[in-house]
């Protein structure tokens, strides 16, 4: 069974529902959710904030937390998964922010660096990747595969 259809499963099971919140992924991560049928029983909200003025107009994520570290960073990726809950008031929320390339990397902060936060239970967890970067749609990809994975972790 293919991972997006074991979360589901699980959220199911476990009578949870789920919302996202992402960036570097554009939709990836929601559509890994809906293209299981039965999905709407659990998922119930998805945001693309790409820019940052999204990022500060729908999550209310400060525009100073944005000036100073960065759109890519654990602040930032904390904001987005706190103000999505109380956005959503579902039980699992899932941001996700990143670099996913060609452009926009640098030593500090490398194409391939990504940021996932996962709160459950009122318990936040910020993740921090630094994929290989094999290219944008590898590191959408990947970004999309690692936070259904700890999603399923955290879940069960």
């Amino acid at each position: 069974m293919l991972l997006n259809y074991k979360v589901v499963k699980e959220l199911k099971k476990k009578k949870l529902k789920v919302s996202v919140a992402e960036s570097c992924t554009g939709g990836l991560l929601s559509g890994a959710f809906n293209s299981v049928s039965g999905s709407s029983k659990v998922f119930t909200l998805g945001v693309v904030a790409y820019s940052n003025k999204s990022k500060n107009s729908i999550l209310k994520v400060p525009k100073k937390n944005i000036k100073k570290y960065g759109a890519v960073s654990e602040k930032v990726c904390l904001s987005m998964v706190n103000n999505l809950s109380k956005i959503s008031k579902t039980n699992v929320c899932i941001s996700v922010t990143g670099i996913a390339g060609p452009n926009g990397g640098t030593k500090k902060k490398p194409v391939g660096l990504v940021y996932i936060g996962i709160k459950s239970k009122k318990k936040i967890r910020i993740f921090k990747f630094t994929f290989k970067n094999k290219g944008r749609s590898y590191i959408q990809k990947k970004t999309v595969r690692k936070s259904l994975e700890l999603t399923l972790d955290i879940i069960k």
